[in-house]
């Protein structure tokens, strides 16, 4: 019984190191890799620092600044100057130059800390602080200075320079629309989140002009809320529509004075126009073509946008603070690529710089919404009206 008894022993203390064993070894392997002749090797050996990277991208060929930083060198180097300038971000052992390259980088390829480490040579903190910097200090203040709303006192050259939308839309300040933009959050933070494809996104709403510059931006919505209910919350924040002018909106939009939208149950996608499909055919189809013409600078904005930064069509890593940002940062540098006469056209034909697997089905709009009021339905109604008797008059 005895030799039972100390079998049994035997047979648990060698259990017992075994399982000691397991997490042992690990430990031991990763300190004989840290450690070479008992001396801790350096992660970052490359003799090419951070700065000698982005200064080797932006004075190389045009193409590899583009893929990225998702800019010309050029861009790139304004923008810089410009933080440098109004000490936004100041060069310490980091310079201004290869600060921006890890916000920038990041933006491009969803790039972790860990990924940014490989490729810049620092230590995750270096990194953590910074990308916050930009979140908390340099975003704020760049969406003040380049996220504008247009002059209402002006009537844009591509409405007052064609007959087929002026006088009709003088006063029309520009597009609006909804669109969902991929989160990644807590389990038990999902419901509010979860959109109607069943995916956990923000809904954000974007105002454009026609010459494709992002005027407004709101984003933070949980995936779960209307494009009627982020617009409105805009309007209590300090969105505000001079009275006279309106912007063109989709169907998911109540029609008013302010915000213009297509008739219901009409002929309005500008495919049901195109060849082969007969003209319109009353004062509505009229109004409703010539409305998607404006409208579609909207769509092309946010199709440029995510082309440029698919980070916007992936989950991050980042707090949903940060995440929220991540939408008004890339507008923002999709306006400074515009304003400085980036080229977008090397966009066509560049596969993504983030794998499209990874790419998540969101909702495109909110469906029809019948809600409108009595004024716009009045203000649309006189605009279809004086555009049907000029079609006419041209048709004849």
């Amino acid at each position: 019984m005895s030799i039972s008894l100390r079998d049994r022993i035997r047979k648990r203390r060698e259990e017992e190191y075994d399982d000691m064993m397991m997490f042992v070894f690990p430990a031991l392997y990763l300190m004989g890799s840290a450690r070479e002749g008992g001396v801790k090797k350096k992660r970052h050996t490359s003799e090419e620092t951070g700065e000698v990277k982005v200064r080797r991208l932006l004075e190389g060929h045009i193409k590899n600044c583009q893929v990225t930083f998702r800019m010309e060198p050029h861009i790139f180097k304004e923008l810089a100057t410009y933080l440098r300038r109004k000490r936004l971000v100041v060069d310490t052992r980091i310079t201004v130059e290869e600060k921006l390259g890890f916000f920038l980088y990041m933006l491009s390829c969803n790039a972790s800390y860990e990924d940014l480490a490989v490729t810049f040579g620092h230590g995750n903190d270096t990194f953590h602080h910074h990308i916050n910097h930009f979140f908390k200090k340099v975003i704020p203040t760049l969406s003040r200075r380049f996220l504008q709303c247009p002059d209402p006192n002006q009537v844009h050259s591509k409405i007052q320079d064609n007959p087929r939308f002026y006088p009709f839309f003088k006063n029309c300040l520009g597009a609006i629309d909804g669109t969902h933009i991929l989160i990644s959050i807590s389990p038990e933070k999902y419901s509010p989140f979860r959109n109607r494809k069943g995916t956990l996104s923000i809904n954000v709403m974007v105002a454009c002009d026609f010459d494709l510059n992002i005027t407004f931006i709101s984003s933070g919505w949980e995936g779960s809320a209307t494009d009627s209910r982020v617009l409105r919350s805009a309007m209590s924040k300090g969105f505000q529509v001079p009275p006279g002018k309106f912007y063109l909106v989709d169907g998911g939009y109540a029609n008013t004075p302010s915000f213009l939208a297509p008739y219901r149950g009409v002929r309005y996608h500008l495919k049901e126009f195109g060849a082969g499909h007969r003209r319109p055919q009353n004062s509505k189809e009229l109004f409703n073509h010539r409305h998607a013409l404006l409208r579609n600078h909207v769509e092309r904005t946010l199709g440029v946008l995510k082309k440029c930064f698919p980070i916007l069509k992936v989950a991050t890593f980042h707090t949903l603070e940060n995440q929220v940002k991540i939408p008004i940062a890339a507008s923002i540098f999709h306006n400074l690529i515009r304003l400085l006469h980036g080229d977008e056209e090397w966009l066509d034909h560049q596969p993504d710089n983030i794998d499209p697997t990874h790419f998540v089905s969101l909702p495109n709009g909110d469906q029809n919404n019948d809600s409108g009021t009595a004024q716009g339905n009045a203000l649309r109604d006189t605009i279809a009206q004086e555009m049907w008797v000029q079609y006419q008059q041209h048709v004849n």
